[in-house]
């Protein structure tokens, strides 16, 4: 097995450096809030009582996470993973458009029906076809500078969404959760860094317990989102299979699915996020699904977030299911990286 003690083994395998993008992280929020607060925004998207952010993939997940902490605030906001736009959309409807590349088919689909309603658009890219677009019709933009995989440009895509919307008001002011949030990240890519033996490492350590198994994560409440965010790092850093379910609806069904096939609980690791911010009752059902599991003899850990705001609770654990995902791809011998069969996909439906 891979030792992720050994310095060669980052020199061997992370050709594209994906382990810089995890620890400039920090940076790349606060430049992403900085850059939010400066963005000129028209003043009647302060009245909007409505957001629907259209993305794919790594440029929607920072729509899931604001949505999260949205909740919390009163503010309806929706993902939009599809081509065109949902219906009932009004003058106090936003629309973000959110394409790392500005060239994501479904995104641009979206775009061009969006331009067809009253809503008030805002776009979040780092070019192409949508940047130009939304700029030749005065459309704020909020350019990502910022070069990486999407996936790595959370900064952006959650950040600096979030930063709009508290710049707007939709929101309530984020500033101070803003700074714990960054102080604790700052401090999670030291803790969790290579140069830390797996002994003292948290992702290291959960790396190897999903090494060889399917990956599983559970999240309730605004962390749902960060489950979510679990799975697809394992897929596209982790080239590994993944999935994610959500507290208090996994404890009507999935729970029951844990008995056949009887030999495959000990090829699942499954990981539950909580947060002494949650519902009292998601902490409950998540204590009390992990009693069923260990009944199951499925191997499981319980995940608490750190700091006093939901942003740090979320963002604590982001990052560490982002080591977590890194560590796994070297265990299993690749470049975290590369996406070569969404690239292969994207080619396949240019030709067609």
């Amino acid at each position: 097995m891979i030792n992720l003690d050994n310095p060669k083994t980052y020199a061997n395998l992370d050709k594209n450096k994906m382990l810089s993008h995890l620890q400039r992280l920090p940076e790349q929020c606060q430049q992403a809030w900085e850059k939010a607060k400066q963005l000129t925004i028209p003043a009647p998207y302060r009245r909007v009582n409505k957001v629907i952010v259209a993305g794919m993939g790594g440029s929607a997940i920072g729509g899931d996470l604001v949505a999260g902490l949205a909740a919390l605030d009163g503010l309806e906001l929706v993902v939009h993973r599809d081509y065109g736009l949902p219906p009932n959309i009004d003058r106090n409807t936003l629309i973000v458009l959110a394409s790392y590349s500005g060239a994501t088919e479904e995104t641009l689909s979206s775009y061009e029906a969006a331009l067809k309603t009253p809503a008030r658009k805002l776009a979040i890219t780092s070019g192409g076809s949508l940047k130009e677009k939304a700029t030749a019709l005065g459309i704020p933009v909020l350019s990502i500078d910022y070069a990486a995989p999407p996936r790595a440009a959370l900064g952006y895509s959650f950040i600096g969404l979030l930063g709009i919307l508290n710049n707007l008001g939709l929101v309530k002011d984020k500033a101070a959760d803003m700074e714990e949030m960054l102080s604790i990240i700052k401090s999670q890519a030291n803790s969790l860094g290579k140069d830390v033996p797996l002994d003292n490492n948290p992702a290291k350590r959960l790396a190897n317990q999903f090494f060889g198994r399917l990956a599983v994560t559970y999240g309730g409440g605004f962390l749902a989102s960060v489950a979510r965010r679990w799975k697809t790092q394992i897929n596209e850093n982790s080239k590994a299979w993944a999935f994610y379910e959500v507290l208090p609806e996994l404890n009507h069904n999935a729970l029951v699915g844990y008995e056949f096939p009887a030999e495959l609980g000990a090829h699942i690791f499954i990981t539950i996020l909580r947060s002494p911010l949650l519902n009292p009752r998601i902490q409950l059902r998540c204590q009390i699904t992990s009693e069923i599991l260990a009944q199951r003899k499925v191997p499981h850990q319980i995940l608490d977030g750190q700091g006093q705001s939901p942003l740090s609770q979320m963002m604590s654990l982001i990052a560490l299911g982002d080591y977590t995902s890194y560590y796994l791809a070297l265990l299993y011998g690749i470049d975290p990286s590369p996406v070569a069969v969404i690239d292969y996909l994207k080619g396949r439906l240019a030709q067609i």
